[in-house]
């Protein structure tokens, strides 16, 4: 009422000041300054706009030189803020700036009015920087601050004001740069604001001082830090009582410091008080308050925080409540949107975690990637989204088993993991979570680069969670899991040490009490049952047994492990039993497979198994007869002994090649030649000796073991030259006595090697075959890649490249054999023309080093994990094929025989034949078996074997076709519509049941989406080149244009002769069967993308044929209806 009486006063003083009268500019003033002081009052913005509006008036009547000019400006300037905080107006704030700037000008060193021009334009710069983030604006400000602080020193009134406005400017500086000085500066000057208000100002100066000290400790951790920042907020708290409006803001700050205090210490008190706190502060922000949705977000947090402690249901579904309600607060726009979306998704994973509703976690997924849209390339929590998408996927693959999770999750955890790069303090969380997508994709699919990468991985993690991490005995137990899978694959018994060793590291972290002790236990008894497998010692059995023991008490009744544990328990029993025949063994067995018969429904996939393994077991107790077993072993007669050992020796013979080089003798050896050198030698004496002695189940281990080790060999790769040694030069005589020119003395120098490296063996493609008998070339050819795949060691000559040179341009890579020579070996070494090591590179295999590795990626063009984990067979059969495109060999038909061990495929050699018929076999048999159809994709030369394969392997030189990724993403989230449909399910369930492609009788029945060609004009002709382009338009399909070399035949001019075809394979489809929102999505996308189209023309007899193979041709359907109209059918094709 009194702001309203001075207005009226203020106005009937103005009236009697009409315009050109003396005092005028005053009365103005001061009526502005009465309105002013209304809206400060009622927040009436009408009072505010018409302040401003007088005061530029006064402005026109206090011009330049004025006494009062400075005055008014800086008046003008304040309203002008107030008016922008009120009302969101940018333009007065920058306007306010100005002003503020020529009053600064006018209030010169030693003006009165100086520290507050100084103090107000610093604190309209931080709200512009507030606004838009520009640091020069924030900058600018903290100078200021300095300089008013400099005019108002010790005992100053508003010193206080100027020291509180300066921290805030640090404190905001830090949050944007990270400059721990600005941190330090802002903790020191609000500690001095803090012993300068003894007044109500005080709370504000608790508050602040208390936000920075908690500041400083999420950046060094120390809790003294947030030990006192939450004795600063209960001191500010107490300032604050009932009704006091900054009081939810108190309670809400203290709660996130006892909050952080339980994170960093465990104490259960502090959460609790946090909850309560929260609770009060939610209740002061009312509906409609701004700050309510930050309190209904942090009291989510500290109850999911306390469900994980004590697993109450009730805490977390409130959690769930509280998160809906922020999210309603958090439209789309709002910057905490993300964060309430984030949260609400791992409040959702955890419930369905706890409850097993498959309704939360297709919700937390959904929500996920809602989060991640919103929280693109450069956002500062963008590596958590695509961490916890990642999780999240991995839980629904291990629900569903859907391939699509796992690569998906996996392809995110990659991209989390470039976001936090080496120091990052999530980085082993990262590391880890990806070693695990790996190992369970490589329990799916059996890719071998998978389950090297995951222990790769897996080893890293390791590294960052040193001694005290808690999370060190995870890390451990899976990297051991991961090296025994290794084993598994590959037999090394390093791999099974080491997961054994790494199981028992675990294993101390995991003590009695411990909730993952019993998979510890568990875990490590199996590998040590495995150890007994391989070496035969008792001992690790029967720590197997006691462990397994151990881990059965811990698996209770009701466990879902427990049947497995059990059966497990039961087989390693009856193992002892087999080796020392004591019936107690046998009896628990049976015991025990029976509980874990009991516990197993029929229905289980294990129950059969347990039911023959029970009546093995009574079976085994029917029939034996149970001696007390002896401490040795009886003798075994050696004739005995000698005949299993021939039988090995055979064996072991049949995988090797019919003939080798003994390296002591240089000597070429057959097979009879090999097993009397074995006969003769000392190991078969110690063997002999050895086998009389040991135990049964030891006695075959040794002798294979034996055997294997003496018949390792060395196979050579090299480019053929002129005089290459052949088999009837060889034969019957030392190569040392022969001459050393040529490639006599290449072979040569290729035994001295091996013998160097320790091998007794050797063999080399020059004289080691019988290439005068077809039958024995062709069974070399079908063998040779598993001849390279078995030896110990291949020995790679470079003839072409010097000792300090790179091998980069030699003839070697551009050869067909050698392609094989290199992927299919374990273990190379590469040998320049004087025979040292390329680049003087030691160790035992260059495929393990990393530079050597590295160059012949580059200059293959191959991928590392094909060059040291190559896995034959017709798997990515257009990749393989490429790399052989831009090799050669002397007979065009190899190039293609060459490619038979790649493939796995056992074809018949036919030297004389064409290379496009070899070629065209080759191809007809990877589509016979797989039937893949990416071997279609080539741009070239037509082969007369088919229409539908290259005349020449270098058509596969050309990439296939492929649209990015970005595009990929781009188009799925914005180019087609979902559109659940009769039509589209009929698609769906025709493409699913499409046969595979077949070939034969040189026939291709292949699968296809067929359009139609309804229109083919002949656009122009250059004569020059010559090239023919064309125009065509085809039904479902956009126009599109080709351009020919040759001018197609009449015969394809007319309607109806010609399809666009787009060839299928149902592992196009997703792996699901059924048809839901999200597969449907995707088929549209995958049907409405561009694709390599063939050209095909009708014959007689309903057959077609491909022509203009010669242009690639990119087709794309004309929109999701066109795609529902789709022809499916099947071609038969010439």
């Amino acid at each position: 009422m009194a702001s309203t009486d001075d207005v009226s006063d203020k106005r009937a003083a103005l009236e009697s000041c009409p315009p050109g009268s003396n005092g005028r500019d005053l009365s103005l003033f001061n009526l502005a300054l009465a309105l002013r002081n209304r809206f400060k009052e009622g927040e009436e913005c009408g009072d505010l706009d018409e302040a401003i509006m007088l005061l530029r008036e006064v402005l026109e009547l206090r011009p330049s030189g004025h006494r009062d000019r400075s005055l008014s400006l800086h008046s003008l300037a304040i309203c002008l803020s107030e008016r922008c905080e009120s009302q969101g107006t940018v333009a007065d704030l920058d306007e306010a700036i100005t002003l503020e700037r020529a009053v600064l000008e006018l209030r010169l060193a030693g003006h009165p009015g100086r520290a507050v021009s100084l103090y107000n334009l610093a604190c309209y710069l931080r709200k512009r920087f507030k606004k838009h983030a520009q640091m020069y604006d924030l900058d600018e400000a903290i100078e200021l601050h300095r300089a008013a602080l400099e005019l108002r020193p010790s005992g100053h009134r508003h010193r206080s004001l100027s020291l509180h406005s300066l921290v805030v400017c640090l404190s905001n500086r830090y949050e944007s740069q990270g400059e721990v000085a600005d941190l330090e500066e802002a903790v020191t000057i609000g500690r001095a604001t803090l012993e300068l208000h003894r007044h109500p100002g005080r709370a504000v100066a608790l508050h602040n001082l208390a936000c920075g000290l908690r500041t400083r400790f999420k950046k060094y951790a120390r809790i003294d830090d947030l030990d006192e920042a939450i004795e600063l907020h209960r001191a500010a708290l107490e300032l604050r009582p009932s009704g006091h409006r900054h009081r939810s803001l108190s309670l809400h700050s203290l709660t996130l410091c006892l909050s952080d205090r339980y994170d960093s210490q465990g104490a259960v008190a502090d959460l609790e008080e946090a909850v309560t706190l929260g609770r009060a502060a939610l209740e002061l922000r009312l509906p409609g308050h701004p700050d309510r949705v930050v309190s209904l977000y942090n009291l989510a947090c500290d109850l999911r925080k306390r469900f994980k402690k004590y697993a109450r249901m009730y805490d977390l579904d409130e959690a769930i409540t509280l998160l809906l309600d922020a999210l309603q607060l958090c439209p789309c726009g709002h910057r905490d949107r993300s964060l309430s979306l984030h949260s609400l998704a791992v409040c959702l994973s955890d419930r369905y975690g706890s409850q097993g509703e498959v309704a939360d976690l297709e919700e937390a997924v959904t929500l996920g990637r809602a989060t991640l849209e919103l929280r693109l390339p450069g956002h500062p929590d963008r590596a958590v989204s695509l961490y916890n998408l990642a999780c999240d996927l991995t839980t629904r693959f291990k629900k569903y088993t859907r391939m699509d999770d796992l690569d998906e999750a996996i392809e995110l955890h990659r991209a989390a993991l470039e976001l936090r790069p080496s120091g990052h303090c999530d980085r082993s969380l990262s590391l880890h979570s990806l070693a695990v997508c790996l190992s369970n994709r490589y329990g799916s699919q059996g890719a071998v680069a998978d389950l090297e990468e995951a222990v790769t991985i897996g080893r890293a993690a390791l590294e960052l969670r040193l001694r005290g991490h808690p999370d060190r005995a995870v890390s451990i137990y899976n990297l051991a899991c991961d090296l025994r899978k290794k084993f598994k694959k590959y037999a090394r018994l390093y791999d099974l040490d080491e997961a054994i060793e790494l199981h028992r590291a675990a294993l101390e972290l995991r003590p009695s009490g411990h909730r993952d002790r019993s998979s510890s236990l568990y875990s490590l008894s199996v590998c040590l049952s495995d150890r007994y497998g391989s070496q035969g010692t008792v001992a690790h059995l029967q720590e197997a047994v006691t462990l397994g023991r151990a881990a059965l008490e811990l698996f209770p009744t009701g466990h879902p492990f427990r049947a497995s544990c059990l059966h497990y328990l039961a087989q390693r029993l009856a193992q002892h039993f087999r080796h020392q025949p004591i019936a107690a063994d046998l009896d628990e067995a049976i015991a025990l497979q029976q509980d874990a018969l009991q516990l197993l429904t029929p229905e289980d996939p294990r129950y059969d198994i347990s039911r023959r393994r029970f009546r093995n077991y009574l079976q085994m107790k029917t029939n034996a007869q149970v001696p007390i077993t002896s401490s040795s072993a009886p003798e075994v007669p050696h004739s005995d002994v000698n005949q299993v050992i021939r039988g090995v020796v055979s064996e072991a013979l049949k995988t090797m090649p019919t003939r080798l080089l003994h390296t002591h003798t240089g000597v070429l050896c057959n097979r009879d030649a090999q097993r009397s050198h074995f006969m003769d030698s000392q190991q078969y004496s110690q063997l002999l000796s050895s086998c009389g002695r040991c135990a049964p189940d030891q006695r075959t281990n040794l002798i294979h073991t034996t055997i294997s080790g003496y018949f390792q060999f060395v196979t050579f790769s090299h480019r053929w030259g002129e005089g290459e040694p052949l088999l009837r030069e060889v034969e019957g005589r030392p190569i040392g006595d022969l001459s050393s020119e040529g490639g006599f003395g290449k072979l040569q120098a290729f035994c001295d090697r091996a013998c160097e490296q320790g091998y007794l063996w050797a063999w080399s493609d020059t004289c080691c075959i019988d290439k005068d008998s077809s039958a024995e070339l062709q069974e070399a050819i079908g063998s040779m890649f598993a001849w390279y795949r078995r030896s110990a060691l291949t020995i790679v000559y470079l003839h072409d490249v010097a000792r300090t040179g790179s091998f980069r341009n030699s003839e070697w890579f551009t050869r067909g054999w050698t392609l094989q020579e290199l992927l299919a070996p374990k273990t190379v070494l590469f040998y320049t023309q004087d025979w040292s090591l390329y680049k003087n590179h030691g160790g035992s295999n260059h495929k393990a080093n990393v530079n050597v590795i590295e160059e012949v990626k580059w200059v293959t063009g191959i991928d590392r994990r094909f060059l040291t984990e190559f896995s034959p067979g017709v798997d990515d059969a257009r990749s393989r094929l490429q790399w052989a495109s831009r090799r050669h060999t002397t007979r065009p038909e190899d190039i293609a025989y060459s490619l038979f061990g790649i493939f796995d495929l056992h074809l018949p050699v036919l030297y004389g034949e064409s290379a496009e018929k070899a070629l065209g076999r080759l191809l007809a048999e990877i589509i016979s078996q797989s039937g893949d159809i990416s071997v279609l994709d080539w741009v070239g030369e037509a082969s007369q074997f088919h229409s539908c394969f290259p005349a020449h392997i270098t058509s596969y030189q050309t990439l296939p076709f492929t649209l990015s990724s970005d595009t990929d993403e781009q188009s799925l989230r914005t180019g087609w519509r979902p559109l659940l449909s009769t039509a589209l399910r009929k698609l769906h369930r025709s493409l699913t049941e499409f046969p595979l492609p077949q070939f034969i009788n040189r026939r291709l029945t292949l699968p296809s989406i067929t359009h139609r060609v309804t229109a083919l004009q002949l656009q122009g002709e250059d004569s020059r080149a010559p090239s023919y382009k064309y125009k065509i338009r085809a039904s479902g399909l956009r126009p599109l244009e080709i351009t020919l070399p040759d001018q197609l035949e009449d015969a394809a001019m007319k309607q109806g002769a010609l399809q666009l075809v787009r060839p299928w394979h149902s592992k196009l489809l997703s792996p699901s069967a059924e048809l839901d929102a999200t597969s449907e999505k995707r088929l549209l996308f995958t049907l409405g993308r561009p694709f390599h189209a063939l050209l095909l023309i009708r014959l007689p007899h309903n057959e077609y044929k491909r022509i203009a193979s010669s242009t690639l041709i990119v087709a794309e359907p004309v929109d999701s209806g066109s795609v529902l109209r789709s022809k499916v059918t099947t071609l038969n094709i010439v």
